[in-house]
């Protein structure tokens, strides 16, 4: 597959087969089992199919599919191991990379978004893409900029082109698959797949605007300038559906620590990322909401050893309301870590979490919500696959006590990009297996949450 399918019906027909593969896989399972094979194994394989169709073809259709799949990767630390396990592999792979556009669609992209006069600028353009995302690929060229640099001076930049058709396509997966989540739900059995992809929506014309996501960036690149932790490469030029930044050196990505890192490594990183997350609001007004590993890239030290995070892909940005984290959010998982549960409910009814006609009991709330704050009550806390694991299994267990509170209380609009970024986050620690000193972090960049 080397180009993004156009035609609705044409992308329609590869979602709309996943219920029916996974159909077919089952009716396969039942055969072997009847034929002798332990239940164990036959889980396995079809578990293991499932995942190569999926992720092959939400890497393969790009556009709203892989985008979706990329959310989804970051949620796999929540799966039971005997699910996520077999499809570990696949997810990683999604982050990261995807089949390339032909490189003379590149070319007629940046002539239709740069100008016909291009070349005079981006002097030399690699013709293999050094990184695929959801809606778009990036090749690593060298620019001259004549305007500003009268004696020609070239600099290398990435170069970052959306697939023709990308709006359209993101749109229609997005669309089917809402229609088709009982085909993705055996893979993430709990995850509620209609109101993920209905946020995702909502948030796709923002990220098909690279002139929006040049501002974004811009603004993050002045503020981290001289950062000694975290670099944001400057924008050079953006058109349409083409990006010019500045190049970022870097051997590979979170995911790549992720697979192979060492605890140093995923401590390191880890924590840098939860910086990040918080001081970019404070210094920018905006939150970066896209925290998939393939948008933090490493930077080693001099002699290998763990150095800064860059950072990428700023399309999906929540631009927030006062420049600054809600104060209230910071406020509420204090209270919540004191135990409070009469303010933790009155903060939750001003807020909008808790609407005026709903009655909810003040211990049951504390008791649901107190674990999603818990890493904020250590000093140091080790995020791991088996404590989110925990934490997923108890709000989906129907016979908790607080299992009736999934639908007795509301996420405020407000709050929907920042509560997405925040189980993402969670889920990309997880994934690391990182101890971070998340409560200091949070007393120093998220409003509200400091004791006066």
């Amino acid at each position: 597959m080397t180009e993004l399918p156009r035609k609705a019906a044409a992308r329609t027909a590869r979602l709309a087969a996943l219920p029916l593969g996974y159909a077919g896989r089952q009716a396969w399972g039942l055969g072997r089992r009847l034929g002798g094979k332990p239940a164990e194994a036959v889980l396995s394989d079809v578990q293991q199919r499932t995942a190569e169709q999926l992720f092959r073809t939400l890497g393969e259709l790009k556009g709203g599919a892989m985008k979706f799949g990329q959310v989804l990767s970051v949620l796999e630390a929540a799966l039971p191991e005997e699910v996520s396990a077999p499809y570990r592999e696949h997810l990683t792979a999604l982050q990261d990379s995807a089949p390339p556009m032909p490189t003379a669609t590149v070319r007629e992209q940046l002539t239709q978004h740069l100008g016909a006069d291009w070349r005079e600028r981006l002097v030399w353009l690699d013709g293999a893409p050094t990184a695929a995302a959801s809606i778009g690929q990036v090749h690593r060229g060298r620019w001259v900029d004549h305007a500003t640099g009268a004696d020609g001076t070239e600099r290398d930049v990435a170069v970052k082109v959306q697939y023709p058709g990308a709006g359209e396509a993101l749109m229609s997966d997005l669309r089917q698959i809402a229609r088709v989540a009982r085909g993705v739900a055996p893979v993430f059995p709990g995850i509620d797949i209609k109101p993920l992809v209905a946020e995702l929506q909502a948030r796709a014309a923002d990220e098909l605007d690279y002139t929006l996501e040049a501002e974004a960036q811009s603004a993050y690149a002045e503020a981290f300038a001289g950062d000694p932790d975290i670099v944001v490469p400057g924008v050079v030029a953006v058109g349409g559906e083409v990006l010019v930044t500045e190049w970022m050196d870097s051997p590979y990505s979170l995911a790549h620590i992720i697979r192979e890192g060492t605890q140093e490594e995923r401590d390191h990183y880890g924590e840098l990322f939860v910086r990040f997350l918080f001081e970019g609001p404070h210094r920018t007004g905006m939150l970066h909401a896209d925290p998939h590993p393939g948008n933090f890239r490493i930077l080693p030290g001099p002699d290998g050893e763990p150095g800064r995070l860059g950072v990428l892909d700023f399309g999906a940005v929540a631009r927030l309301p006062g420049g600054t984290l809600p104060a209230a959010m910071g406020r509420l998982m204090r209270i919540a870590l004191e135990s409070d549960e009469e303010s933790l409910v009155a903060g939750l009814r001003e807020e909008g979490f808790i609407k005026e006609h709903i009655d909810v009991d003040p211990a049951l709330v504390l008791s649901y919500l107190a674990p999603f704050v818990e890493p904020a009550g250590h000093e140091r806390f080790t995020f791991t696959r088996e404590w989110m694991r925990e934490q997923f299994e108890r709000v989906n267990d129907p016979r908790a006590e607080t299992f009736t509170l999934n639908t007795r209380l509301n996420l405020p609009t407000s709050y929907l990009l920042i509560h997405r970024t925040w189980l993402g986050g969670i889920g990309l620690l997880s994934q690391l297996g990182a101890t971070a000193p998340f409560r200091g972090i949070l007393e120093e960049s998220l409003p509200g949450f400091a004791l006066d």
